[in-house]
């Protein structure tokens, strides 16, 4: 819906708001009789024709005369005749609504009166009820335009920017797979694309900053190789030396050659692991989360939509909202790269005693068909920069899994590994809140 079809829907709404209250503020005069007078006449000429038998009455009922509701009363003001009981049966209250009163003359000489109905006010009340009835349906529309309106702004609106939303934590947790879905018809349209352009940029970025990481680790390792290889030999030779040397002094010497290479040889193996233990310094901040979140980061991970099988009991756990979602993007993203199936999710509890104290924990088990992995790789492959053999020929590193194992044990939890006879099956273990 348009700007523009919304202002002329206010404007007609206002047109006919005023045409209404026009109407109303005029009224139909509420002295004003609809009954013609040539019928008031010859009702008149009527009973003065019929006063002999008329006069007798008492307070009877009698029908209308063309419509026309009326009563008689004598001199006396009696009421003789009379259509129905709110009429008026008095000059008084006759004058009051505005009735017709004429006399009632045989031969001469006044008999009583002919009190005509004067029917305006029902007739008000009738234009009321439609003048009602007509604002009603004006309020049912805007009622109705403004649901629809609202729907619009629901989905054109507030729903795009829920998903930018939702795209910009999934870019602060590290998911620089998952592409912004293109949409420009709502409002933010020319901005999704360049929020997608932004994942791109950022994906090269990180790819070219592990491709960085990776080439240091290398240049490490190939330097380390080369500095081990002669301090070794410095090592055996100095050992040798040490067996044919007599003096104490030279043995000495060739002591403290043997503890330097010792020393040199420590500072390369540090010197190796350095850039390895920079993995172990991810911040996890432990805080109670629903099943609710596990749902969500479930279905934030799974934009392939391959997860038929979703069972996920309601609890309270102990984790890091953070580093869980990064623990389940992490393992369905394998499993989108190493099996390309469909995913199993189900949840249990599991107690675990350990001296006196019971822990609860919460299970997730997440299992594709892609086969699984050799049973001699499975305690491997959550190991550093170790790869099952089923990951030849596909993009890696190797640390998926043990950056999730250390975040796991970090929360209080674990992470293992097992075939399931299809394929692969990795159990996460949370404690229960």
């Amino acid at each position: 819906m348009k700007l523009r079809y919304l202002i002329i829907y206010i404007l007609i709404f206002i047109i006919l708001g005023a045409v209404i209250c026009i109407k109303i503020a005029q009224g139909d005069g509420s002295g004003d009789l609809v009954a013609k007078t040539t019928e008031i006449n010859r009702l008149l000429i009527s009973v003065e024709k019929n006063w002999d038998e008329i006069s007798t009455k008492n307070k009877e009922k009698t029908d209308k005369y063309n419509g026309i509701d009326y009563s008689v009363i004598n001199t006396d003001m009696k009421v003789l005749l009379k259509t129905r009981d709110d009429v008026s049966t008095s000059v008084s209250s006759a004058t009051t609504h505005y009735d017709v009163i004429r006399d009632i003359e045989v031969e001469g000489k006044v008999v009583g009166k002919l009190i005509v109905h004067n029917p305006s006010a029902e007739l008000k009340q009738e234009r009321n009820r439609r003048y009602a009835m007509l604002v009603a349906l004006m309020l049912m529309v805007m009622l109705v335009v403004l649901v629809l309106y609202s729907v619009y702004i629901r989905q054109r609106v507030i729903a795009p920017f829920s998903n930018l939303k939702k795209f910009a934590v999934r870019i602060a947790s590290g998911d620089l797979d998952t592409p912004l879905e293109m949409d420009r018809e709502h409002i933010f349209g020319e901005f999704t694309e360049a929020f997608d352009i932004m994942r791109e940029e950022l994906k090269a970025s990180r790819e070219r900053e592990e491709a960085a990481v990776r080439s240091r680790k290398e240049l490490v390792a190939e330097l380390s190789h080369d500095i081990k290889t002669p301090v070794a030999s410095i090592k055996a030779m100095a050992d040798v030396m040490s067996l044919t040397v007599k003096d104490e002094e030279e043995k000495a010497t060739i002591a403290a050659i043997n503890g330097k290479a010792d020393q040199i040889d420590n500072l390369i193996s540090n010197l190796f692991h350095a850039t390895l233990e920079e993995l172990e310094q991810l911040e996890v901040n432990v805080e109670e989360l629903s099943s609710d979140d596990i749902r969500r980061m479930i279905g934030e991970a799974d934009y392939l939509k391959r997860a038929e099988n979703v069972s996920i009991k309601d609890v309270v756990v102990l984790g890091d909202k953070l580093r869980l979602n990064q623990v389940i993007t992490n393992i369905i993203s394998n499993s989108y790269k190493y099996a390309g199936t469909e995913i199993d999710i189900s949840s249990s509890f599991e107690k675990v005693s350990d001296s006196d104290k019971v822990t609860e924990f919460y299970i997730i088990e997440i299992s594709d068909k892609g086969g699984g992995v050799p049973e001699s790789e499975i305690e491997m492959i959550t190991e550093k920069f170790k790869r099952g053999s089923n990951s030849q020929g596909k993009d890696g590193s190797g640390l998926g899994l043990y950056i999730s194992n250390y975040l796991m044990e970090k929360m209080g939890g674990a992470l293992t590994c097992r075939n399931n006879g299809e394929g692969l099956t990795i159990t996460l273990r949370i404690r229960v809140a």
